[in-house]
Order: C-alpha cells, then structure tokens, then sequence
C-alpha cells in the first residue's frame, strides 16, 4: 500500500512537469532528484529528457513539410543534432537550476565525480 507522502519515484504526471516544463516536485522526493541529476547514468537521463519537448517538432518537420523523405528526413536530423548540441552545452546550468529549484546545492556533484576531484587534489598536493 504505497501513499503519495512516502513514495519513491514521482507519478507520471509529476515526472511529465518536472521533465518538460522544469516543476519542482515534492519535498519527500528529493533523493530521487538527487540521484536524477548527479546519481549513475544522469547525464544520457538529462539528454533524453531535454529531447522530449522537441518531438512535435522533430514529427513537424518530417510529417508536415513536402518532398523527399531523404529530404525531410535529413530536416529531422539537423535539428536533432542542433538540440543535442545545446542539450549538451547547456547542461551543468539545467542541472545546477534543477538542483536549486529543489532545494540542493547547486554544485552538488555525483560521487565519482568527487572522488575524481579529490584524487587530482591529492596528486596536485604531492607534486607540488
């Protein structure tokens, strides 16, 4: 019997506003947040989220232009390649915002990624 205040991952309808239009979700998931935004595997999460919004688009160009399909076709995969690029430009501001909104740091960093700092920390401390 699972209830609203105790459950672990966001509904649909919660992971729908969070994911497209960026709504905070509640209090009693933010470890879920956390592991959304810096946990394993957040970064192809954020890239297929940030995809979302641009379907209709990407399903406009292919369905309502006329011509060739290689035509549109080639139409799709040109903006699909522009949204990857600012997607992956754009990242660690989404990903600091997203933190902020939920009430983390916004320089919260995964633990790999931690551990990574503080070895080169430490390899900067021996050799100087």
């Amino acid at each position: 019997m699972n209830t609203r205040s105790n459950r672990s991952r966001p509904s649909f309808g919660q992971w729908l506003g969070y994911a497209v239009l960026g709504r905070k979700l509640p209090d009693s998931l933010q470890d879920w947040v956390r592991r959304d935004l810096v946990g394993p595997g957040a970064t192809p999460r954020h890239i297929l989220r940030s995809m979302i919004p641009f379907l209709p688009i990407f399903i406009g160009f292919f369905v309502l232009f006329p011509g060739a399909i290689w035509l549109r076709a080639s139409m799709v995969l040109l903006s699909l390649l522009l949204a990857l690029f600012y997607t992956a430009a754009y990242m660690d501001q989404n990903r600091a915002r997203r933190l902020e909104i939920h009430g983390l740091p916004a320089d919260l960093k995964s633990e790999k990624k931690t551990a990574e700092m503080e070895r080169e920390r430490e390899n900067y401390r021996r050799n100087h």
